[in-house]
Parts: C-alpha cells; structure tokens; sequence
C-alpha cells in the first residue's frame, strides 16, 4: 500500500456547519469523503485539513468564522488523538508515522480571512497553520483570483486576469510567509500574482489543488509555462479531482474518471518533471463523484498509475514523496 499525503479537502467546513445545524458528524465515520476510517482503509500518512472560508458567507469577521472552524479541527483531533496527530513540520510527521498514526496538517483556503493583517497571520502560524492560499473566488486585501463573471441567468465564467498582480498587502504577506515557514498556496490565485510569487519568493511553493491548463482550459488550471517554473523552484502541484478542472468542458459536472486525473500526471511530469506532481484531491469540496468513490479508494489510483506505466518509484513521489521533500525543506 502506497502511502498518501493529500494537500487539500473541505472537510473541516463541512464538519463545522453540520454542527451548526445540529448534526454530530464526525471526523472519525462520518459520511464525507474523508474521515479516519476511510482514510485508514485508503492508506492515508498525512492530510492537509483546510479552514475553508467564503467570504461572502462568513460576514464582516471572515478571521472569527476561521478561528470557529480551527476550533472544529482541534475539537475533532483531540477526540481521536490515537488514531491522528496534529503535525507543523515533516519531523512530527514521520513521527506519528513510527508510532502508527496518520497525520492532519492545518491549512487555510482563503488569505482574506486575515483582513490584511499580518498580526492574524501570525496567530494562524501560532495556531499550527502551514499553507494558505492567498486568495479563493473573490478580490482581497491580498490580490485577485482569475476573474470570476455572473452571467445574468446565474451561472459563472472564469477569465483569465494577467493584470492585476498582487497588491502592496499581498507583497507582504508574501515576504511575512516565507520569512515565517508557512507555505504559499497559489491555487485561485490569479495569472498576474501567480507571476508575482515567483518574482518575488525563493523558495519552494505549492499550488495545492490545480490541473494543466492546457488540457482543461479552466482558468484555476497552471499554464505549461507555469508549471515549468514550478518544477524548476521545486515546488508541487496537487492534481485536483474536480471534473471542472479535469476535462475539456469547465461547466462538467460528471464523473472524474481515474485514466482523466493520469493523462494530467503525466502531463505536469512531461513539462515540470516527475517532482512537480502531487495529490490535491478537493475531497468534501467538490460535487462531482469520482471514479476510485472517496478517500478509501486511492489504492486504485495508485493501482490504474502502475497499469498507466509509472514506475513504483514515480507513484510514491506523487502519492507522497515530492510533498514530503518540500514539507522538509519550508517547514
């Protein structure tokens, strides 16, 4: 069984408002894409648990509904601290590995819940967080995200926005994250500030959860250029299993089939090398089913890998190496 670390899921926002209707879903069985015991069953060392927040749902203290969500992450891990471990760096991570236990590594999905501040950005570091995208759907103090068009029938395109870079505050977090060894996370981050974090960073980053463009036009996708470069710093992009950024169709809504997420494999390995590659599956954060079902199921990723022709050295760097190697070298 090929170890896996996962460098994105939604579960934790999931668990949160569960609870906030009344529900008691839990990270231990629940009926989400990831739980521990799915986890356990798919083979799981380590997941990156995301405090995922949409600012449009989280009111004027988009920092308060994060810091609610933190207290859902460590409310749920403290109750199966047998069976999980949280991790800030790759030595607690092998650790809890030797002692025969899976590892959480806390995230953030959405750099406005800081409100520009870089003092929130230092009380996330202090709670444990270790990668945070700059931006998610909307503009922030931060930067842009590729734009984001409502249509007047209601539904959303996505353009590219080679414009505009990061803003003066997003330089700083910036300059503040990498100082401080919190990991960069260009996914939603636009073309013009994804630029920017190469101009203006030297070490490794990732882009947690995002395809190849140039197989799936979607805009959240890397360009070939970017995953070049990528590959060049070191850094790793985690194949997303959202069908939106698998095919050929953004609005597709089907199945992500597993032949689909390879053909971007081994797409990213032909441009950046087999070390840009990752796992960033989007588990809990996306509605399209997926061919291997859940988290249980990322054996048979691994398994349609081998039959694909990656070699048994090429799988583990993807499924957990190449993460690893840059988890070591940041955190």
């Amino acid at each position: 069984m090929v170890k896996v670390i996962d460098m994105h899921c939604d579960t934790i926002a999931e668990l949160y408002l569960d609870h906030e209707k009344g529900g008691k879903a839990s990270i231990k069985d629940s009926s989400l894409s990831v739980s521990l015991d799915k986890m356990k069953k798919g083979g799981y060392g380590l997941q990156n648990f995301a405090l995922f927040t949409n600012l449009k749902g989280a009111g004027d203290q988009p920092f308060l509904y994060c810091l609610k969500l933190a207290d859902t992450f460590f409310t749920e891990m403290e109750a199966h601290k047998d069976e999980i471990g949280i991790v800030r760096n790759a030595e607690e991570i092998e650790a809890n590995w030797k002692a025969g236990k899976m590892s959480a590594l806390l995230t953030v999905e959405e750099g406005g819940v800081c409100q520009g501040s870089l003092a929130f950005l230092r009380i996330l570091y202090a709670l444990g967080v270790r990668m945070m995208t700059l931006t998610w759907n909307y503009p922030n103090e931060l930067g842009w995200p590729n734009l984001r068009v409502e249509k007047e029938d209601g539904s959303v395109s996505y353009q590219e926005d080679r414009e505009h870079g990061l803003t003066e505050k997003g330089k700083e977090f910036v300059a503040a994250m990498e100082e401080m060894g919190m990991i960069i996370d260009v996914s939603h981050l636009n073309d013009a500030g994804i630029w920017d974090v190469f101009r203006l960073t030297q070490k490794p980053f990732v882009a947690s959860h995002s395809n190849c463009r140039s197989l799936s036009p979607h805009p959240r996708n890397l360009t070939d250029e970017m995953i070049r470069a990528l590959g060049e710093r070191g850094g790793v992009a985690g194949i997303n299993f959202c069908s939106a950024f698998v095919g050929a169709d953004p609005d597709r809504e089907s199945e992500t089939r597993m032949e689909e997420l390879i053909r971007h494999m081994l797409h990213m390995k032909n441009i950046g090398g087999i070390g840009v590659v990752g796992l960033g599956s989007d588990f809990d954060g996306i509605s399209n089913p997926v061919e291997m079902g859940d988290a249980s199921g990322m054996q048979r990723l691994a398994d349609a890998m081998k039959k694909a022709g990656f070699t048994s050295g090429e799988i583990e760097a993807v499924f957990y190496g190449n993460v690893l190697r840059l988890y070591r070298e940041i955190l």
